[in-house]
């Protein structure tokens, strides 16, 4: 409850403060301006990352950082929606895609320091991340292995535990 006033307060606040400065009618047209850009940019960014997101599927890729994007979006149509002039920026801002690259990774490392049990890694053929450092391969009838920072990433996630589907070793 003492959010919800603040939060009207805040707005009350700021449209007061915007129509002192640039008069009622341009306040007004800023309001109106604002929310119709809005909506088109969460129309367009919501197509863009529900494609993005069906194309990392289909790629059998882990598509954490499009479904982010895709809530990310919808989150900024919301804001839209929402009356008022603080929260039409706020929308705006999770509009633009470097902007919301930012948020996306700050939301998923406070997800990982929340979470100490869950890490992340990013994993490159020919060479393992452990502990933060990446360690090469050496496959063995291969040759050496391939240097760090060719191939691709694949993504994943670290969990403690056994191997249950690697090879059987005899006791």
């Amino acid at each position: 409850m003492p959010f919800l006033l603040l939060y009207v307060v805040l707005e009350v606040l700021a449209v007061v403060a915007l129509a002192s400065w640039i008069g009622l009618g341009w306040t007004l047209l800023v309001l109106l301006a604002g929310s119709l850009l809005g909506l088109a940019l969460a129309r367009r960014e919501g197509i863009r990352a529900a494609r993005a997101l069906a194309t990392a599927v289909q790629r059998g890729k882990l598509a954490h950082s499009e479904a982010t994007d895709g809530l990310l979006v919808a989150l900024g149509g919301v804001l839209l929606f929402v009356p008022g002039l603080i929260t039409d920026v706020l929308g705006l801002l999770l509009l633009v895609p470097p902007i919301r690259g930012i948020v996306r990774r700050r939301l998923v490392g406070a997800a990982e320091r929340r979470s100490p049990g869950l890490r992340t890694a990013r994993i490159r053929y020919g060479a393992t991340v452990v502990d933060g450092e990446v360690v090469p391969d050496e496959p063995a009838g291969r040759g050496p292995a391939p240097a760090v920072g060719r191939g691709p990433v694949v993504e994943g996630e670290i969990v403690e535990g056994e191997v249950v589907d690697g090879p059987r070793r005899e006791s």
